[in-house]
């Protein structure tokens, strides 16, 4: 059975294990990497799914600012390990992010993902038209879903990090 749970600080070497095998090294690379750079995920929206103890799925949100709209969330990455796949995992996960969010209050959601797949959770590239990441994206895969009515409506500009910064990790003396 999965249970999705908030992530903890003892997830986080398995999460990015899952990350390494879903994604390789090439996921350093990407623009959405680059928003999320030194930044720690919004509070409350980090989330894994467990099936017998073990994390087999992850995704997080992270603050950004969505041009003229304001204040918005970058969703990403989301996996799933490749053995659980097609399993509902993935929209298990995407729906209990997203449904945390709006509790939270927080107005739209912006990612970068495969459009077909996405579409069943409400995003869309129509919403991100006149929105510009900080980097190269295919723009049919620059997607967004409002979770407050309006929210990215004329929404344009520059897509921005705007979390909280990670603090650098001290060195031994």
């Amino acid at each position: 059975m999965i249970q999705i749970e908030t992530e903890g600080p003892g997830d986080v070497p398995a999460r990015e294990r899952l990350l390494d095998a879903c994604f390789g090294r090439a996921r350093w690379f990407k623009t959405c990497q680059r928003i999320r750079r030194d930044r720690l995920p919004a509070a409350g929206l980090s989330f894994v799914a467990r099936e017998d103890g073990r994390v087999v799925g992850t995704v997080r949100l992270w603050h950004i600012e969505a041009g003229s709209a304001g204040s918005a969330l970058l969703l990403g990455p989301l996996a799933v390990d490749p053995a659980r796949q097609s399993a509902g995992i993935g929209g298990a996960l995407m729906r209990h992010a997203l449904a945390e969010a709006a509790k939270l209050g927080h107005p739209a959601v912006l990612l970068v993902g495969d459009a077909p797949y996405y579409a069943r959770f409400g995003f869309t590239p129509a919403l991100t038209t006149d929105l510009d990441m900080p980097g190269p994206v295919q723009r049919e895969r620059f997607l967004g879903v409002e979770l407050v009515q309006g929210a990215l409506t004329g929404a344009q500009g520059l897509v921005k990090a705007t979390g909280a910064l990670a603090l650098p990790k001290r060195r031994a003396a």
